[in-house]
């Protein structure tokens, strides 16, 4: 669906009404739901007569066939073989077992937050840090009395922060493809990722978010906002989750410290399967120059599959069966979000919010403000989409020309790394507060947590450090 229409500041009404209905109503779903049907009302599309019309019953399942392709679907078979590896965890025991040698050298609330954040910071993906951070490390922070809603902002705030800070993976050969493709005083991609590099030291968001939760995790900053009232709840009153709260993940009678057999194989049957994900991430990078994460976790559970069957820690195969169909309607909600999640952000794509923001700041556009500006409005971009990687592309070809011409076209200048770093930066702030991001979708799925409980306790600290990041570019 293409817009005809210019529909202007308007352009943002489907996603303001989702998030005012989502911190209203606390409920993911609905209101992001509401946001598509408005935005498809708004598109008015008949399908049946390929014109503009007012069937908006049409046009939702319009906007599904257009939204949900490939990409969503292998992201959904990794949340659900994520699912099933967890439910596989919690019958062999091991996580239980696991606890139980973590906690012998301390399971303080500080000392788990600590570990949640050196995990994240050690584990360089987007996707699969959260997704296999929060499993390992939720019923260490349930037991020390942590909040769903702290654990989800140390997975949020430890995945596509650090990735940026690593020029050579994924993220580094994407951003470093743009830059090259706009051509200038760069020749080639090795130009280009050297370009990156060297903007990182300017690229503040990421790198004081990572440092600001450090701090949080090791309580010598206080948590404040919505966040305090979160881990009091969960402190004094001993619940993770706030009433009336539906976690992304279901632990289905909360029975994870449950020791169901006589021994754990903690290396067999957790040590194993944890280096067959990696390993298999990090040789298909090195070899095939992708990371295959869904295939990764479909070799871990076949074996911890084949393991508990051969230790009959299942009873047959349909005993095998059972645990992964509970695995995977565990993550059920997960997938109904990470849908709707896509469904709106090609609604406001096709509503033409994008181009009125970059309009609307063209006329404040100069070399003093240069590069708060591109901070603020990739953010604002990513923000209202959900995808850093979608802002990068419609930013990088916007900004570095002008930065180029501040330069008097060299790229080897201080102006034209922080206006690159002020790009990538404004991503990671959407990237990590918006609620229709898949990382913070992610985040909450590795949690356990509710989704928009996770969004706004976590939001008031992103715009803190969004808010020190454009100080830090207005004075230096």
């Amino acid at each position: 669906m293409e817009s005809v229409i210019n529909f202007g500041v308007w352009s943002l009404l489907p996603l303001v009404l989702a998030l005012i209905t989502a911190f209203w109503t606390r409920s993911a779903i609905f209101s992001l739901f509401s946001g598509c049907l408005v935005g498809v009302m708004m598109m008015g599309y008949d399908p049946s007569a390929s014109l503009w019309g007012i069937d908006p019953a049409g046009g939702l399942v319009k906007l599904i066939e257009n939204s949900l392709g490939g990409e969503f679907i292998r992201i959904c078979v990794i949340i659900i073989f994520i699912g099933i590896l967890f439910e596989l965890f919690k019958r062999a025991g091991v996580l239980v077992a696991f606890a139980q040698k973590v906690s012998r050298g301390g399971t303080s609330p500080r000392q788990v937050k600590f570990t949640a954040w050196l995990l994240g910071f050690l584990i360089i993906d987007d996707y699969f840090s959260p997704l296999m951070t929060g499993p390992i490390i939720r019923p260490l922070s349930d037991k020390a009395k942590i909040s769903r809603e702290k654990l989800a902002f140390i997975l949020d705030a430890t995945t596509a922060s650090v990735c940026v800070l690593v020029p050579f993976m994924s993220w580094g050969a994407y951003i470093g493809g743009l830059i090259a493709k706009e051509g200038g005083p760069i020749t080639s991609i090795d130009q280009a990722i050297g370009l990156f590099a060297s903007s990182i030291p300017y690229n503040f968001y990421p790198i004081l978010l990572i440092i600001f939760t450090l701090l949080i995790c090791l309580e010598i900053i206080p948590d404040f906002g919505f966040m305090k009232k979160a881990e009091t709840r969960a402190r004094e009153q001993g619940k993770p989750l706030r009433d009336g709260a539906i976690p992304m993940i279901s632990d289905e009678g909360d029975d994870i410290f449950v020791q169901k057999h006589e021994k754990a194989y903690l290396f067999y049957d957790f040590l194993l399967p944890i280096i067959i994900v990696f390993g298999t991430v990090i040789l298909s990078y090195f070899v095939f120059g992708r990371l295959m994460i869904l295939e990764a976790f479909i070799m871990a559970v076949i074996y911890l599959g084949l393991s508990l069957y051969l230790k009959k820690y299942v009873k047959n195969f349909s005993d095998l069966t059972e645990v992964g169909i509970k695995g995977a309607k565990s993550v059920m909600s997960a997938l109904i979000i990470t849908a709707l999640a896509y469904c709106i952000n090609t609604v406001t794509k096709d509503l033409g919010a994008t181009q009125f923001i970059m309009a609307s700041s063209e006329d404040f556009m100069n070399p003093q403000l240069l590069v708060a500006t591109a901070f603020f409005i990739t953010a604002t971009i990513s923000f209202s989409t959900g995808t850093s990687w979608g802002a990068f592309a419609l930013m990088i070809p916007f900004v570095l020309p002008i930065a180029y011409g501040f330069s008097g076209g060299v790229a080897d200048d201080p102006i034209v790394y922080k206006a690159l770093a002020a790009v990538v930066g404004g991503g990671i702030f959407g990237d990590h507060s918006s609620p229709v991001s898949d990382t913070s979708v992610l985040s909450s799925i590795g949690a356990a947590s509710d989704h928009m409980d996770h969004v706004i306790t976590q939001l008031p600290y992103a715009l803190l450090i969004g808010f020190i990041t454009i100080l830090i570019y207005l004075v230096i």
